[in-house]
């Protein structure tokens, strides 16, 4: 017992540590690399990244792909528009507000047309695009990192929607909502800089 005790530290340690690293590229030595992890180690990013797979799977079809899918491509435009420099105001902001309104509207379990759904994900993740664009370490290949970071979102959208799923009972319907207010307030914290 005491020794995985002392592994689930360290593993928590790890972890923690590299959390700390996640916007500037640290210790990470490919561009796939440092773009896959950039939006997992980021909470800022999983929060919203996770919700948009929530929300798709709370709306049922066919919002459960269409939504995780576009916010990669639109998210893979804001990118490129951080890596040529094109100025975006406010795009911390803006990605805090993905994290506040995506999870409300989990929460509330708001039901969406799907073209006003597309339009809410897509706003804002020109946002988290324009973000993992600029940070973009120059020592990396843009292409390999661009791909890297497409990866990692996908993975995050694909574990909202697996935690979605459980809409599929009542009990896992007021789970899902309750994320969804977890996401909000963690939105909120990076909004107001508590986090």
């Amino acid at each position: 017992m005491f020794r995985f005790h002392t592994q689930f530290l360290t593993l928590l340690f790890v972890l923690t540590a590299s959390a700390a690293a996640a916007h500037t590229g640290e210790g990470i030595n490919t561009g796939f690399a440092s773009g896959f992890w950039h939006p997992i180690l980021g909470w800022d990013h999983v929060v919203a990244m996770v919700a948009v797979g929530l929300w798709g799977a709370f709306l049922g079809q066919p919002a459960i792909w269409m939504l995780p899918v576009v916010f990669p491509l639109v998210m893979a435009f804001g990118g490129a528009l951080g890596i040529i420099g094109a100025p975006l105001p406010a795009v911390e902001t803006g990605i805090a507000l993905s994290g506040v309104v995506l999870g409300l509207l989990i929460a509330f379990a708001v039901r969406a047309p799907i073209w006003v759904a597309a339009v809410i994900v897509g706003a804002f993740a020109i946002f988290h695009g324009h973000a993992h664009g600029t940070e973009l370490p120059q020592q990396f290949n843009a292409y390999g990192y661009a791909i890297g970071f497409v990866v990692g979102t996908g993975l995050l959208h694909l574990a909202g929607i697996a935690f979605g799923f459980l809409t599929r009972m009542e009990i896992g319907r007021a789970a899902v909502r309750g994320t969804g207010g977890l996401i909000a307030l963690v939105g909120a914290a990076f909004l107001f800089g508590f986090a």
